[in-house]
């Protein structure tokens, strides 16, 4: 009898050797593939070799994690481009290079609706290898304890945008109108964004094995880049979209933050803001700030800044007085009306340079920067800001006016990472901030 159980010993051994064998050339192959671009090859999810990642939930006008309970404020960064991008190696060294300059939060498209290389090739059908290239952007991010913002739409032609809605519609043979408005009024329109809603969350990522609606470094559905109607008087029906759509999304997912996209411009019946807006022209494209982010299924607003592109004639310090004024009104909005976190989901300045040497790119970050830190500091709703844009090198097809590639601009990489650092700060034990913080003086 000892030499049967002595048997069984060694057979329970060699079987636990096996599987530990083929643990690890499971993990040295999913590996391997993901190391060459994760073009394809043999790959087998294992969701549990995930790192470990908590949930963002807010709590009033704080974003918190709900993991820890910490309140979270945010420094981060758009690089629109990681579904799209030729080589998936600019995809991985561009969220290292942001989890190295402390940046936490991404924003990206998880869009690109008829044309070439499109996700959404028409209503209902997609293109399996577009949508493996976004699960490998979410992979990726995770591993580098990066959370991604996924804008669902634009408002603009690029990508397809709205007016391609329109388009299919028009040449299913229903009878829509021909201005964009028609992407926010008619009901079949609607039904086919919300199918689209429906992959996405429901979309199962071909390297982790995890469904979108319960990825932890998916921080919040985007409904729209910057929605705009073509008619003010669209403006009812606007807001009645957002509210179907954010509803929808909670239906499905109540897991993830939900914002808009919001320019933040305010609307014609808010006399006592139309001063913050740049220009008169801001009022007439159907959105208004305070009353598109107040629906209950809207998590956080959201805010964009571009103080070249709307006021491009002014001098620097005229776009320092009115960006000040801008932020500022944005924070207090969402503190004493909203009672929600805001975030300035994109800020973008071309890079001009002042007699001193000086980049007025810096003058401007700095501003937005410092407002969002003095929130921070109050436990108030300036929750944090998104630079417009980086990219790493090698990418000049990708590039527009506001591109960076940070780390080849010392002053404007500084500036970043003094700002990831100063919020880590406030809410982070020291021996947790990484190597750039530990650098910094306090």
């Amino acid at each position: 009898m000892r030499r049967g159980g002595d048997m069984m010993k060694q057979e329970r051994q060699a079987y636990a050797a096996l599987g530990a064998l083929l643990l690890i050339a499971v993990g040295y192959m999913n590996w391997n593939s993901w190391g060459n671009g994760g073009g394809g090859g043999f790959r087998i999810p294992i969701p549990w070799l995930q790192p470990r990642m908590g949930f963002i939930g807010r709590n009033g006008t704080q974003f918190i994690d709900l993991e820890t309970g910490t309140p979270v404020y945010i420094n981060g960064w758009n690089s629109y481009w990681l579904m799209s991008s030729e080589k998936r190696k600019w995809v991985s060294e561009m969220l290292w290079r942001g989890r190295e300059m402390g940046l936490t939060v991404c924003r990206t498209w998880a869009f690109s609706d008829g044309g070439p290389k499109a996700l959404q090739l028409f209503p209902g059908h997609y293109d399996e290898q577009v949508f493996q290239a976004l699960d490998y952007a979410i992979y990726e991010a995770r591993r580098n304890h990066i959370r991604l913002i996924l804008c669902l739409l634009n408002n603009l032609n690029a990508f397809g945008g709205k007016d391609q809605y329109v388009r299919w519609a028009q040449e299913a043979g229903f009878n829509v109108n021909t201005s964009s408005d028609a992407f926010f009024s008619f009901d079949v329109i609607r039904g086919y964004f919300k199918d689209y809603i429906d992959a996405i969350l429901t979309r199962r990522n071909t390297y982790s094995g995890v469904r979108y609606c319960d990825e932890p470094a998916i921080f919040a559905w985007e409904l729209m880049n910057e929605p705009r109607c073509v008619f003010k008087s669209s403006a009812p029906i606007l807001q009645d979209w957002i509210i179907d759509m954010s509803s929808h999304i909670k239906s499905i997912d109540k897991k993830h933050l939900v914002t808009i996209g919001l320019e933040g411009f305010y609307g014609p019946g808010r006399t006592e803001r139309l001063e913050v807006n740049p220009g008169e022209w801001a009022a007439t494209f159907g959105s208004d700030f305070v009353k598109n982010s107040a629906d209950e299924h809207i998590d956080f607003a959201s805010v964009h800044a571009y103080p070249d592109s709307w006021i491009p004639t002014a001098s620097l310090e005229e776009k320092v007085k009115y960006l000040s004024s801008w932020v500022d009104s944005h924070v207090n909005d969402s503190q004493n009306i909203l009672n929600k976190p805001v975030l300035f989901l994109e800020f973008g300045s071309n890079l001009h340079v002042k007699k001193n040497g000086t980049f007025e790119r810096d003058v401007l970050l700095k501003v937005v920067y410092d407002r969002v830190y003095e929130s921070a500091k109050k436990g108030q709703a300036g929750a944090g800001a998104l630079l417009w844009q980086l990219m790493v090198g090698g990418m000049q097809k990708y590039h527009d006016e506001f591109s960076l590639v940070a780390w080849e601009h010392p002053s404007t990489y500084k500036l970043i990472v003094q700002q990831s650092c100063r919020l880590l700060r406030l809410f982070q034990r020291k021996k947790s901030m990484g190597e750039p913080c530990l650098k910094l003086q306090p």
